[in-house]
């Protein structure tokens, strides 16, 4: 068991049912587990028949759930670095740095580097409030965006502490004579803020590329297009030292299921050869199609005990 289960693939594959169970499986062995949708479209709420919002919300004995909302996240991100920033600034430009503030909150990667911040402090509670945490991700190419922010942004504040500190030089060599100057120098918070920022991407980086504490599954239908996008998505998330552990494969037609899906069951063991063959070195769990929804505990638990084959 890891301390972070990630479930991500194409939307509609069933993501949310098998982390929802996989996270009840833990729950279960006594695992003081969370489980976190970060999908703006969340439906972990429906699959435990829950409410579920976002603040964390008891489920059941040892398990929690939370919805990450991107928008509110965003909000409370660009908060905290204007809060930040008026600080540093001269009152002349307060309005300029509001302005800067909100044109930045509509910028294309807010949100993603809003949810990063949550990820951390929720990696940071991993050990005192619980045990493990599973997050149930967006559709795969927000998802990448996402994990592979520490590495991006990371070189990126490394560059903005660099020329800090080439200003910071400058400024020290004017303020020989003035000595107030020289003591706000000497405790620069911007390089402080930087600093502080990079050593959370950091930490991030470290769980994300540790294969001991962090794993990523894919969730994917015996269909072309999830199978090409799947192979595209390890590829990547291996680039960047992200461990995948496996696929489910979902929604599996069983060999009973009668004449009028014949057809199309024909058509799924063509792909599921293709999935073992693509696959082989990953674990791979084959998860039948149920002839109702997967809603509340009762039909959570019903694939829970197959879930549990990922830990094997």
């Amino acid at each position: 068991m890891r301390h972070f289960t990630f479930f991500g693939g194409k939307g509609g594959t069933g993501k949310t049912s098998c982390a929802a169970s996989y996270a009840l499986s833990l729950a279960a062995r006594g695992v003081r587990t969370l489980v976190v949708s970060t999908d703006p479209a969340h439906s972990l709420a429906d699959a435990f028949d829950k409410p579920i919002g976002f603040q964390t919300a008891p489920l059941c004995p040892n398990l929690w759930g939370l919805e990450i909302d991107a928008e509110v996240e965003a909000k409370k991100y660009m908060k905290s670095i204007q809060d930040k920033m008026l600080d540093l600034v001269s009152a002349a430009i307060v309005d300029e740095i509001k302005r800067q503030i909100e044109i930045a909150y509509m910028s294309p990667g807010a949100e993603e580097a809003a949810i990063f911040d949550k990820f951390i402090e929720l990696m940071e509670a991993v050990g005192r409030d619980y045990d493990a945490i599973v997050f149930d991700t967006a559709p795969t190419g927000h998802t990448l965006r996402l994990l592979t922010l520490p590495e991006i942004l990371g070189a990126w504040i490394e560059h903005l502490i660099e020329k800090r500190r080439k200003a910071m030089d400058l400024m020290k060599m004017a303020a020989r004579y003035d000595k107030p100057l020289a003591e706000r120098i000497a405790n620069d918070p911007i390089i402080q803020t930087l600093t502080a920022r990079r050593e959370k991407f950091a930490l991030a980086r470290k769980y994300l590329t540790d294969p001991e504490a962090s794993i990523f599954y894919f969730v994917l239908n015996p269909e072309k297009l999830p199978i090409l996008e799947t192979a595209r998505a390890v590829e990547l998330l291996s680039r960047h030292g992200i461990a995948v552990g496996g696929v489910v494969v979902n929604k599996v037609i069983p060999a009973d299921a009668g004449p009028f899906l014949e057809k199309k069951r024909l058509s799924q063991e063509g792909y599921l050869r293709e999935i073992r063959g693509r696959f082989s070195s990953m674990t791979i769990i084959e998860l039948p199609m149920l002839d109702d929804d997967i809603q509340g505990m009762v039909q959570l638990q019903r694939i829970s005990a197959m879930m549990e084959g990922l830990d094997s």
